[in-house]
């Protein structure tokens, strides 16, 4: 038998929420005499009102377009949400109405949160892929090229082997929709701060002579592009009879060498 669950009239939602806001806190954490002398009434008014049940009140105020609280805040759940989504489905499952039915919130508190589904994707990416970890090693001191290009290959790993695998999702969606308007957007937003940031650390070491001058693109590439194949080939190739994988840290350390010596100054 479905549970019985009354209208909530408007007036109580909106006491609700005015409650709320004299108090500072979320309409979940609000008292329920506090809800009740917003409105005017007393407490077993409004208890009989919204049928004995606070949950009552709450999915109200929800139906509204005002998440109650209660949970951790929506920016957070949010960005957890979609990046299960991307991880699991590709970005054909990230919309802002699967993401509020995964966090428990509304589309309204999405788009207060983040504005809309561009910027959601950018703090998705940001939380799961390591560049604001990047920037920090190709920006910070360089006591030695190929301890700092190691680090920058151990970080790819771990954002690579990171469940969910947002990165991996994003990159298999890049490659076969390279024209994704979401896509773009991101790449329009961090690519050219990581090329300045990588940019400007590569110039140094062609500059002391350690590696060659080379088109920058072009370098980047030499760098990062088999690393990043072997890390999402990995999980595939790895459980394959006969097939022995070095360790993490010690496949970082190979494809360091290698690069080096394919990009060293004569």
């Amino acid at each position: 038998m479905n549970e019985y669950r009354p209208a909530i009239p408007t007036d109580l939602v909106d006491a609700a929420l005015g409650a709320a806001e004299r108090l500072g806190k979320d309409v979940a954490d609000v008292p329920v005499p506090a809800i009740a002398q917003e409105a005017g009434i007393s407490r077993s008014t409004l208890l009989r009102r919204i049928g004995g049940s606070r949950q009552a009140l709450d999915e109200a105020v929800r139906a509204a377009g005002v998440d109650p609280g209660g949970q951790r805040p929506v920016r957070e759940r949010a960005i957890e949400a979609g990046a299960q989504l991307i991880g699991a489905h590709g970005l054909a499952a990230f919309t802002l109405e699967a993401v509020a039915a995964r966090a428990e919130c509304s589309v309204h508190s999405l788009y207060a949160s983040f504005g809309g589904r561009d910027e959601l994707l950018r703090a998705i990416f940001e939380a799961h892929s390591p560049i604001l970890k990047l920037e920090k090693v190709v920006t910070g001191p360089h006591v030695d090229l190929r301890q700092t290009v190691t680090r920058v290959y151990r970080l790819l790993a771990e954002a690579l082997n990171r469940e969910p695998r947002v990165i991996p999702a994003m990159l298999a969606e890049a490659l076969a929709r390279p024209n994704e308007p979401l896509l773009r957007a991101l790449l329009q937003h961090f690519a050219p701060r990581v090329l300045v940031e990588a940019g400007a650390w590569l110039a140094e070491e062609v500059a002391a002579g350690r590696i060659r001058d080379l088109p920058l693109p072009l370098l980047v590439h030499q760098m990062v592009a088999p690393v990043l194949v072997h890390f999402l080939a990995r999980p595939a190739i790895q459980d394959i009879p006969g097939v022995d994988l070095p360790g993490l840290e010690e496949t970082c350390e190979v494809f360091a060498e290698a690069f080096l010596r394919a990009v060293a100054a004569p």
